[in-house]
């Protein structure tokens, strides 16, 4: 074929190529049409799948035409001007398309999961646990995929490696050095990897941390988020869950035992106290119907110490229980047994008051 005067010889040489890029480029869009509703049907009844399906359409549409012109390339004449530069452009687009896409699939695979195991019932203890170990595995993984793609595409630069092959001779020294630097950053990747393989802590799990009670509201792949009773946050780093200790009132079950003591004096009868526990409890809508029973745990010098224990099914219910069984005994011993509340006693014998009374009359 004859070409003008005026055509630049260097792009005769890439025409024949060009016109193979746009065919791999409009063969692509072709089988990614005919491919998504092939997908979308199959995927119907598949919740999971059908999530994977939905994240990586956008990755998807872009790796396979980057595919194809990668193959064209492959079949270049080696003397096209720049064809280095354009395999190496080429090979970056589709090792970040590629990376997209495997990222994408996991976070659809976690989506998926975490609808099919909703926390919505009452009995969420394995919902919660899925979800948990879902959510923190996925990130993780996201996260290695990153850096792995990211490591893949500084490996198409020649220079890149020299400085690597440089840098050899003193790998220990800088990986001891590096190490250090990264050692927050790596105990958070695998107290991360021992939540979610573990399961110390769930979503929605009640725990007592720094001293304070709240509820696991966010696992991230660095940190927990712990919604206090009292609306504040509390963020919480990955690795203290491992290094250190706490309470987790839901770990196997969100039933619990609640406790009141009381002080109260030694002639109180407790008949009547535990009769009226029993009516408090079953009037109430937090009780379980498990355990409402009252103890006489200490004897003091002054007063006797009892406990009451109430069950209720979760932690809140359990508080709010507690507290209508502190008020209520409250109220009856007020009503019914005031002159059994605390007091404090005092013996007054006959010589102190006759020295007391001789004192005041002698003259000054």
């Amino acid at each position: 074929m004859d070409y003008p005067l005026w055509f630049p010889p260097a792009l005769v040489v890439w025409l024949p190529v060009l016109g193979s890029m746009v065919g791999g480029v409009l063969a692509a869009m072709v089988i990614f049409h005919l491919g998504e509703r092939v997908v979308r049907r199959a995927t119907r009844d598949a919740p999971v799948a059908a999530s994977v399906a939905a994240c990586i359409r956008a990755p998807a549409k872009w790796s396979l035409p980057a595919l194809f012109v990668t193959l064209v390339l492959q079949g270049a004449p080696e003397d096209a001007v720049g064809l280095s530069g354009v395999h190496r452009l080429m090979a970056l687009l589709l090792i970040a398309c590629l990376t997209w896409l495997v990222s994408s699939a996991i976070r659809g695979t976690a989506q998926g999961v975490i609808k099919t195991n909703p926390t919505g019932a009452a009995d969420n203890l394995e919902a919660r646990r899925v979800q948990t170990q879902t959510r923190v595995l996925a990130r993780t993984l996201q996260g290695m995929v990153v850096l792995i793609g990211l490591a893949l595409m500084l490996m198409t630069f020649p220079a890149a490696r020299q400085i690597g092959a440089s840098l050899l001779a003193s790998a220990g020294v800088m990986g001891i050095v590096a190490g250090f630097a990264a050692r927050p950053v790596l105990g958070n990747l695998i107290a991360g990897l021992q939540i979610g393989l573990s399961q110390p802590i769930r979503l929605d799990d009640v725990v007592v941390i720094e001293n304070e009670w709240g509820v696991i509201e966010e696992i991230t792949g660095t940190y927990v988020v712990v919604r206090i009773w009292d609306q504040r946050r509390l963020i919480v780093p990955l690795h203290c869950w491992i290094e250190k200790p706490f309470q987790n009132w839901t770990r196997n079950s969100s039933d619990l035992i609640g406790t009141v003591f009381l002080w109260v004096d030694y002639r109180m009868p407790l008949a009547p106290l535990r009769a009226e526990l029993q009516r408090i409890c079953e009037a109430s809508e937090h009780w379980d119907k498990r355990l409402a029973m009252i103890q006489v745990t200490e004897a003091g010098p002054h007063a006797m110490q009892l406990r009451c224990l109430v069950t209720s099914a979760t932690a809140p219910a359990g508080w709010d229980l507690r507290c209508e069984v502190r008020e209520g005994l409250l109220d009856f011993m007020q009503r019914e047994y005031t002159d059994y509340l605390p007091r404090q006693r005092a013996a007054v014998t006959l010589e102190a008051n006759e020295s007391h009374e001789e004192n005041e009359a002698s003259p000054v």
